[in-house]
């Protein structure tokens, strides 16, 4: 009785610390790619306040950015922007968000499939990280 009880507070206080929001890496985007210096991926969330669908895949990306193992993302950069303060980004996004883009080489954005908002954090972890693979 006495283990399962600790189970279930181990459980608890993991999930919890699962679930407590925590800051976003924010880096500056570079597209260095001479001197053997490498070009790190770059991620754009597209999302606004007070969207329900947006803050819970924020959640679940900043587990997934945390986590390790073959669909690292550690080397992927995120970069939430706020449609409402871009007129061509809220006309774009506007009944779309949560919108995900990956930055292309060349600058331009390529949009990746919608991700169903149950969708685990270990499968938008290997999402993501598939799409960067092509």
């Amino acid at each position: 009785m006495r283990t399962a009880m600790a189970a279930t507070t181990l459980h608890r206080a993991t999930l919890a610390n699962r679930l407590t929001p925590r800051r976003f890496r924010f880096r500056v985007f570079s597209s260095i790619s001479d001197g053997g210096v490498e070009a790190r991926r770059q991620l754009v969330l597209y999302s606004k306040p007070g969207c329900c669908l947006c803050d819970g895949l924020k959640e679940k990306l900043n587990v997934a950015f945390s986590l390790a193992g073959p669909h690292s993302l550690h080397s992927v950069d995120l970069q939430v922007r706020d449609i409402t303060t871009n007129p061509e980004w809220e006309h774009k996004y506007q009944y779309e968000i949560p919108v995900l883009a990956r930055v292309l080489p060349d600058g331009t954005e390529e949009v990746l499939p919608r991700l169903s908002p149950r969708l685990g954090v270990e499968l938008i972890q290997k999402k993501i990280s598939t799409a960067f693979d092509l």
